[in-house]
């Protein structure tokens, strides 16, 4: 199986034989980083251990992608947030949002060469360098989101009610880096983009204010990706799901809050081309539950119609490396290879 023109398929609403188990989302799993000689912090801020942690899944789990970076705050940082790396134990968080006043926001010089958005690019190249027959899919911040990190999300949803043109203007600002950064990765061969919105879900964002705010931009974005792509949004986005398979992305990766077949009844009552993909609980099912139940899960969203196989958000580090062997394992188990 051609496992690129497989997800390739897939995501763009045709027939295939067999469904695609990738991670849209990031996955970086503890357990795998001897065997790939990798470590954190480094392989945030190293191409060769980016791809190497990158590759890894695929390599000692049957995961049919190299998935990089593993965290969503590159874009921040090079805006000038400070970013905490982390450890073995945590993955980098924002220390500190964007200096100056959010009026004066704006896209720092030669954008795509700040922090460490080199290095992902870098790490793109090497992967299809070293391995041309998997797919390779980039994560990127959401516009919203990317706001939320150089305003503060508190102080971003506060201004919805109180200076909302002051928000359009820096999600404006957010975006214009994005789509230099979507340019960037057009050049570079990768084959999917992701793009995560956390801020986006209805748990913190009104579904009107997404509609709103979050949702032109993300049209925006999707129409400069020459690639297929990937929207990612946290939580129970059904609200809002809808406007995710209305705004121009290959594929829509949920939770699993959101229920698969009524999904795929809402993609076919609306007509949409973009397809599912999801949804196999990642704080529960891949976190912490034995392999017999991931297989469980794994079916039931196979019969329930998945797209693409995918965990429902990110992996977290800690999860097992054999309940991710078990996910591809079910897959091949329901198609009898």
């Amino acid at each position: 199986m051609d496992l690129i023109d497989n997800l390739k398929a897939a995501l763009n609403g045709e027939e295939v034989d067999v469904v695609p188990a990738i991670s849209a989302t990031a996955a970086a799993v503890e357990e795998a980083f001897p065997a790939a000689g990798v470590s954190w912090p480094e392989a945030h801020t190293d191409a060769e251990q980016m791809a190497k942690l990158g590759i890894a899944l695929h390599e000692q789990a049957g995961l049919e992608c190299a998935r990089i970076p593993f965290d969503l705050t590159a874009e921040a940082e090079a805006f000038g947030c400070k970013v905490d790396l982390g450890d073995m134990e945590n993955t980098p968080t924002l220390k500190s949002h964007g200096d100056g006043d959010p009026e004066d926001l704006e896209v720092p010089d030669d954008f795509v060469n700040q922090g460490r958005l080199p290095v992902i690019l870098e790490a793109i190249e090497i992967l299809k360098n070293e391995y041309p027959e998997v797919p390779v899919v980039v994560g990127m911040a959401g516009p919203f989101t990317l706001t939320g990190h150089l305003l503060g999300v508190e102080d971003l949803v506060k201004m919805l009610k109180t200076d909302s043109f002051i928000v359009e203007d820096a999600v404006d600002v957010a975006l214009e880096a994005q789509i230099e950064l979507v340019e960037a990765f057009n050049d570079s061969g990768v084959d999917v983009i992701c793009v995560a919105d956390p801020t986006s879900s209805p748990e913190l964002l009104d579904p009107n204010d997404f509609n709103e705010f979050a949702l032109p931009a993300l049209e925006d974005l999707s129409a400069e990706m020459e690639m297929e792509s990937i929207i990612h949004i946290c939580g129970n986005s059904k609200p809002i799901l809808e406007g995710m398979l209305d705004c121009g992305f290959s594929g829509a990766s949920v939770e699993e809050a959101v229920d698969m077949e009524e999904a795929q009844e809402l993609r076919e009552q609306i007509g949409a081309d973009t397809v599912m993909v999801g949804n196999i609980s990642t704080s529960q099912t891949l976190f912490s539950k034995p392999t017999d139940e991931v297989k469980a899960e794994v079916k039931a969203a196979l019969e329930k119609g998945t797209n693409v196989l995918a965990p429902s958000c990110g992996i977290a580090p800690k999860s097992p490396l054999a309940n991710i062997q078990a996910f591809v394992e079910a897959r091949n188990e329901y198609y009898g290879i």
